[in-house]
């Protein structure tokens, strides 16, 4: 089975603060492409092309892709603390772009650490984070007398009607995490008689926002 993953909770996130003068802004955006990614990265240099540095990281889950740049700062000050605080959070298909404008006081290599990693922090902090796992989509069908004792059941597996048709019978689009389906076909199976059973038609991974 597939392991879970974390994205982005939002498409894009934006903050800022301000060190010995200078001005930073972190900004995260969730990409699925080396495409989309250089292209948040390009925006921001022409956006913002009078700023002494744009700094940037992304991580891409297709091919386990990490990229990053210092863009001027000095090597190993800016990029790479920008690209640790994504793998920390255990971030995939995401790109952050934390932009400078100095204050005319330097701030020195492990200010620079700091103020990046920091820039990041925020950025991630202001788009949230949300785990994705794989889910099964059922297909769930009942006669009426049977659909309130089947939908109450549903929650104790985790399992929640998406769709509801009302035709013939009741037919219930579920989605439970991959895997449930077994012990809730054995319940089913057990307050129905063995008349209704669930039916496993696609897998997808699905989000839960965490932070």
């Amino acid at each position: 089975m597939e392991k879970d993953y974390f994205i982005p909770a939002e498409p894009y996130g934006e903050d800022r603060f301000e060190e010995k003068r200078s001005k930073f802004t972190g900004r995260l955006w969730h990409v699925e492409t080396p495409e989309e990614a250089t292209a948040k990265i390009r925006e921001m240099r022409e956006t913002y092309w009078d700023a002494a540095h744009n700094c940037w990281a992304y991580i891409l889950r297709e091919g386990n892709m990490m990229r990053y740049s210092d863009d001027g700062e000095p090597q190993g000050t800016a990029g790479l603390p920008i690209l640790e605080v994504l793998r920390h959070e255990g971030l995939v298909d995401v790109c952050c772009v934390v932009t400078r404008y100095f204050g005319g006081i330097l701030l020195g290599t492990g200010g620079l650490v700091r103020a990046y990693t920091e820039g990041a922090k925020i950025a991630v902090a202001a788009a949230g984070v949300q785990r994705m796992s794989l889910y099964d989509v059922l297909l769930v069908a009942c006669p009426y007398h049977l659909y309130e004792t089947v939908l109450h059941m549903l929650p104790g597996f985790d399992c929640a009607a998406e769709d509801t048709d009302f035709g013939a019978d009741v037919t219930l689009t579920c989605t439970i995490p991959a895997g449930g389906a077994a012990a809730l076909n054995r319940a089913l199976a057990d307050a129905t008689a063995g008349t209704v059973y669930a039916e496993v038609m696609e897998s997808r991974f699905m989000g839960r926002r965490v932070k």
